[in-house]
């Protein structure tokens, strides 16, 4: 997957719920999600990379290496509203599955669209951590959350 294309780039300051705080650079140009692939990550119960598959290092850009030991949500879009995160981990701190659309970051700043599935990783009644995996989401999947989640944006700074 190649990266080479410059588009122009902000900087924005992200708050994450955890309360660090960092600054990305975001671009308006979208990696397309190719087909038929799936991407996987897995987690520790804090969100704390473990694995990833070459899939993943390949759409955003990043080395295997990179990823393992950071948040998860060094991929994090600025674009993608808290509330949605939330709820994910309300969801999956309760033991059950999550389903749904998220746009991710690149290193360079460009993003992808996912459907993501997270799943507990529960061993012998005890919490190992979370997997989560993503493949190609439909184009009016996209379309509809990229208008929910400008609203939501919109309400949470109104």
């Amino acid at each position: 997957m190649s990266h080479s294309s410059v588009a122009a780039a902000q900087s924005l300051y992200l708050s994450y719920f955890d309360g660090s705080c960092r600054t990305v650079t975001v671009t308006e140009r979208e990696i397309p999600f190719p087909d038929g692939c799936v991407i996987v990550s897995r987690t520790n119960p804090e969100g704390i990379i473990t694995h990833v598959n070459q899939a993943l290092a390949e759409i955003s850009g990043y080395h295997q290496q990179e990823l393992i030991g950071q948040p998860h949500c060094l991929l994090r879009h600025p674009d993608m509203p808290a509330e949605v995160f939330a709820q994910m981990w309300q969801v999956i701190g309760s033991g059950r599955r999550w389903m749904g659309y998220l746009k991710n970051r690149c290193k360079d700043g460009s993003y992808y669209w996912v459907k993501a599935t997270v799943m507990p990783n529960i061993r012998q009644g005890r919490l190992l951590g979370y997997t989560s995996v993503r493949k190609k989401p439909s184009r009016i999947k996209v379309a509809e959350c990229e208008t929910l989640y400008a609203r939501m944006r919109a309400e949470t700074e109104s």
